[in-house]
């Protein structure tokens, strides 16, 4: 029986503006919207399951069997098993490495894609996705908030696809040199809109304009994970990263740098399709919203969001936060409202969080190459400091993960101060300077985006 998907706000009662969607829809239907007709996120009815067995011959198997297993799990009564193959094949044909640390401790390296980033895991089979499933003759338009990787990714993995469009929007500021040239360059079908506010501005300009109804004509999608197309591929880290590493059936912890929360979703998936997860460990930056309320059981966002040197993270309310809420039985709004906490003891006992300052986190990129010469950069040093404070308060001996999200040589100045050496960049990041392009300016009003669109976009093939 195929899997439905409904939203996160279908409990929501009394609120001025949001008519509850209380149906369901496909994994076609809520990839091409994005998000639902309420601004809630769009979340399956059911989670298929995984067997020791399954998760074991990928051992030594190469990234896209994973994905193909995971994809099949979901999605095998709306794609042909032809087509899913064809999908993974295309998108995942670079390395996955997993680096050892120490004895039971490795990074999961999600920075040897075309950006160096880890979007590019999810951007690239989602594209592949929409791609297939766009209706014939007419023109998708994907609108992307970003605060660092995101844009790029997306827009590279949808570069040149034929009847998309993609307008990536990132806050001025607050990405490195080397983000902002990504964005900027990348063209054709692709045109950056740099927003003179910060991520969360960015972000609600897109929810904004998906809830307009005077822009519903224009086929608009979202490539952020507010959509459930980029959630799913991020469940197959996990399932690759163990099939590679543990014993069949034995708990291992993942720790993971955590911003918008889709990432760490992928992991609270697996868990729940079978994957033996002892904790989730989800370490923020200074944006620390999430550790606050798993100490104290009060919700409240951050607001304006806290500028830190792992930029990408830089969210002070994450919109996946609503798919947490609403799996531990809440609902929180894209605003911050709780109209419903979850089972706060449930989500202690397999989620651990702590908040990660930027001198910590420049303290653990030194540490660990001076103690084990592997280079983390920001958001990865973030993800292993808040492992380190996980063991520290446990004295857990599990085989641990941590996931590195970005590729060094992306932000050469700050390791250069910090280690005295230049990252060698990969081969996704040569010529990267020889590219031109620029982004369009725009205020941070709603109006000011509104009048871009309807100037700009097309809705024919």
């Amino acid at each position: 029986m195929a899997i439905r998907y409904y939203s996160t706000n279908r409990h929501v009662k009394n609120m001025a503006g949001i008519t509850p969607f209380t149906g369901d829809v496909s994994f076609k239907e809520a990839l091409l919207a994005g998000q639902a007709p309420d601004e809630g996120l769009f979340v399956p009815d059911s989670i298929p399951q995984l067997s020791t067995n399954d998760i074991s011959v990928l051992r030594d198997k190469p990234y896209w069997q994973a994905a193909l297993l995971v994809s099949q799990a979901f999605l095998s009564e709306e794609f042909s098993p032809d087509v899913l193959e064809m999908i993974v094949k295309d998108a995942y044909n670079y390395p996955v490495p997993l680096e050892a640390v120490y004895p039971r401790a490795f990074v999961l390296r999600l920075d040897q894609g075309p950006t160096a980033s880890f979007k590019d895991f999810a951007a690239r089979m989602m594209a592949r996705w929409m791609s297939h499933c766009r209706p014939e003759g007419e023109r998708l338009n994907i609108l992307v908030a970003t605060s660092g990787d995101t844009g790029s990714a997306v827009g590279e993995a949808y570069k040149g696809v034929q009847g998309i469009d993609v307008t990536i929007l990132y806050p001025a500021g607050e990405v490195s040199l080397m983000q902002k040239k990504q964005l900027d360059t990348i063209g054709g079908n692709v045109q950056a809109i740099c927003v003179d506010g910060k991520f969360d501005d960015c972000q609600n300009l897109v929810k904004e304009a998906f809830a307009d109804r005077e822009l519903a004509g224009f086929n608009l999608s979202s490539a952020n994970s507010i959509n459930f197309g980029r959630i799913l591929p991020q469940i197959v880290y996990y399932v690759y990263a163990y099939a590679q590493l543990a014993e069949a059936g034995e708990e291992v912890v993942f720790s993971v740098p955590s911003g918008n929360f889709g990432d760490a979703l992928g992991c609270e998936y697996a868990r729940r399709m079978g994957l033996p997860v002892a904790k989730l460990v989800m370490p923020t930056n200074e944006n620390d919203e999430f550790p606050v309320f798993l100490t104290t059981g009060k919700y409240s966002k951050v607001s304006p969001s806290r500028a830190c040197i792992s930029n990408a993270m830089n969210v002070g309310h994450p919109s996946n936060l609503a798919r947490f809420f609403d799996l531990y039985g809440g609902t929180v709004d894209r605003v911050g409202l709780v109209h419903r906490y979850p089972d706060l003891d449930e989500m202690r006992r397999r989620i651990f969080s702590v908040s990660v300052t930027d001198e910590q986190t420049r303290r653990t990129i030194k540490s660990v190459y001076e103690r084990y010469h592997v280079i983390l950069e920001q958001h990865g040093a973030v993800g292993w400091a808040g492992l380190e404070a996980y063991l520290q308060k446990t004295g857990d001996k599990k085989t641990a993960i941590c996931l590195e999200t970005a590729h060094p040589a992306k932000f050469p100045d700050e390791i250069k101060n910090l280690l005295g050496i230049e990252p060698e960049p990969p081969e996704s990041l040569k010529g990267l300077a020889r590219r031109e392009g620029g982004a369009i300016n725009i205020p941070k009003d709603f109006a000011s985006f509104k009048k871009y669109l309807q100037s700009h976009l097309k809705i024919r093939k």
